[in-house]
């Protein structure tokens, strides 16, 4: 990879920013892997052992993980091999105290001859009425699970999957006015601090969220490099 081009990388934003698709967008352009902290869990949960079964109970419960904990199994993957060309991290960290850890254990003399510190942080940045309206329009194929939505990307024939024919399309439980509502105020009184954080450091970019995928793409493309 070119010396200019900035390798290990996080995506922030507020829910429905389009962080993930972005996160997705810029893993497959660089050939590096994105992680967010629920895929991890998830992935944790699958397991047999005792730290599975800690991790399955706090996801059924809906409670957050603790900060020790979210910690350790990040910084379990991380330093996987096939991730020390670099990563995006999506999502993640959450809080402040999540990006003061994160910091220590990449930055550690132990991984130090891995280079793993965060090289840029890329805030999405999104109207909240865009972000509703972006949030509870969504649907997806209940067949294939390919996404939609009612104001941006509908089916080419109404009422019919464009990728396996699918007639019948379901909703997430969690996409209502008043979820969203309570996600966007949990962002800004949970993450928000993290932003001003990465700023001092000389790591944060702004960047805007609106508009097509490709567009804002493009924008993420300028700004990383490659």
């Amino acid at each position: 990879m070119p010396e200019t081009l900035k390798r290990n990388i996080v995506m922030m934003g507020a829910p429905g920013s389009g962080k993930g698709t972005q996160s997705a967008v810029l893993s497959e352009k660089l050939g590096i892997n994105a992680f967010s902290m629920g895929d991890i869990l998830r992935g944790v949960a699958r397991g047999t052992d005792e730290e599975a079964r800690q991790v399955k109970a706090l996801i059924d419960k809906g409670n957050m993980v603790p900060d020790q904990l979210a910690i350790r199994l990040m910084e379990k993957e991380l330093f996987k091999p096939e991730n020390q060309n670099g990563y995006i991290l999506d999502g993640f960290p959450r809080e402040l105290s999540q990006a003061k850890a994160l910091d220590k254990a990449l930055n550690s003399r132990k991984y130090a001859k891995y280079n793993m510190g965060i090289d840029l942080v890329l805030l999405l940045q999104v109207p909240d009425d865009y972000v509703i309206d972006r949030i509870i329009g969504r649907y997806a194929c209940a067949k294939c699970h390919t996404l939609y939505h009612e104001k941006f990307k509908q089916p080419h024939v109404f009422g019919i999957c464009d990728v396996c024919g699918g007639k019948e399309f379901t909703r997430r439980a969690d996409d209502t006015f008043e979820t969203v509502v309570s996600r966007l105020r949990l962002f800004r009184r949970v993450t928000a601090p993290v932003i001003p954080y990465y700023e001092m450091k000389g790591l944060l970019v702004c960047v805007d969220g609106t508009g097509p995928i490709d567009v804002v793409s493009e924008k993420i493309r300028k700004i990383v490099g490659y």
